[in-house]
């Protein structure tokens, strides 16, 4: 009797792990499912603003990486049935994960090449580290937010990006000590662009930045700097950020 007691216990335990691995593999499938859901919508989305781009569709490796990263492991529990949603979310602190549209936009911008190494300003949680690790050699994130940049640690380690960069610190300045960079992307709205950022910027290099003002107009802007580092930008397209914060 104790023996076929004790053989029922251990098939209630050896189903109740089948049915959690079960729904585990059932819950991967829907979000990789509503990955590629959201890649189509992102791509009508980009055809829709093509004259502010100037193109009508991005670089098949930037889609390549939308469908790849899991964003549900970057936005916090309560918004993981919206994480696929084309929209941003909030991740605490007044701070906000960037709609998916202008994650894919500004990184189609930078036209990063498997070699490069890459800056991003404003870690938030990790996602647009972790799409940057998928096209970029290195990639380095700054938060300024202690918490945040914490959390977005732990996210890009679960999710297998414990190759990116991170550290606290005022973006504003840049990462001196790893620069130059090929591509420098700043998640947060600037009254200007940074003249470090600049500096920091390889010549051949790229740099997407929206520059406004809070709860203004604000617009999308790529820097290019050229071999004989020639500064030019571009205006792309009217955006919403949270301002970059800091000493400066």
């Amino acid at each position: 009797m104790k023996r076929v007691k004790h053989l029922i216990f251990w098939l209630v335990v050896i189903g109740i792990i089948l049915l959690l691995f079960s729904s585990h593999v059932i819950a991967e499938d829907m979000f990789r499912q509503q990955r590629h859901t959201l890649v189509d919508i992102i791509k009508y989305d980009v055809l829709r603003t093509r004259d502010f781009l100037n193109q009508e569709a991005l670089d098949d490796r930037v889609l390549d990486a939308l469908r790849k990263v899991p964003r549900h492991e970057f936005v916090p529990d309560d918004q993981r049935p919206y994480a696929y949603q084309n929209r941003p979310l909030p991740i605490g602190y007044g701070q906000t994960i960037s709609q998916p549209y202008i994650v894919a936009v500004m990184t189609d911008l930078l036209k990063l090449k498997k070699t490069d190494r890459t800056l991003e300003i404003g870690t938030g949680s990790g996602y647009q580290a972790a799409i940057l690790a998928e096209l970029a050699d290195s990639v380095y994130s700054i938060e300024i937010v202690e918490p945040l940049a914490k959390q977005a640690a732990t996210n890009l380690k679960r999710a297998g990006y414990d190759a990116v960069h991170t550290r606290t610190g005022d973006g504003y300045y840049g990462w001196e000590e790893a620069a130059p960079f090929n591509g420098i992307v700043v998640t947060a709205v600037a009254s200007h662009i940074p003249p470090p950022l600049i500096k920091q910027l390889k010549p051949g290099g790229r740099m997407i930045i929206p520059v406004g003002a809070p709860f203004m107009t604000q617009y999308l802007v790529l820097v290019s700097k050229d071999t004989d580092e020639k500064v030019t930008t571009r205006q792309i397209l009217p955006v919403s950020f949270v301002p970059l914060t800091g000493k400066h």
